[in-house]
């Protein structure tokens, strides 16, 4: 399987966080900031450590044309990266976005 289509299988899930390190080790600081509101949002997803992998790393900046991680994915589309997530989780639309992702058909 060649990295695009290990990309477009890995985003066939639900809700896919690209993330430096993992869930109970990030590491990054934006990464970190991501799992909290993820967490706070009791969200559902899988997480990818682009670090396990640098030709996925580099492929998925030029998939998703968004240069930093981490990457958040609802559905296969690109949420963004840290600030973005950050603002819709202060704004409250982090957890409708995701739960509308994993409820979805």
């Amino acid at each position: 399987m060649d990295v695009i289509e290990k990309i477009k299988d890995q985003l066939s899930n639900p809700v896919v966080l690209y993330m430096k390190g993992t869930p109970d080790f990030p590491q990054c600081g934006f990464s970190g900031q991501v799992i909290q509101a993820m967490q706070a949002c009791e969200a559902q997803f899988i997480y990818i450590n682009i670090l396990e992998d640098p030709e996925l790393r580099e492929a998925l900046k030029i998939h998703s044309n968004w240069p930093t991680y981490p990457q958040l994915y609802a559905k296969g589309e690109l949420v963004g990266g840290c600030d973005i997530i950050m603002d819709l989780h202060t704004k409250g639309e982090l957890k409708g976005l995701l739960e509308t992702a994993n409820t979805a058909s």
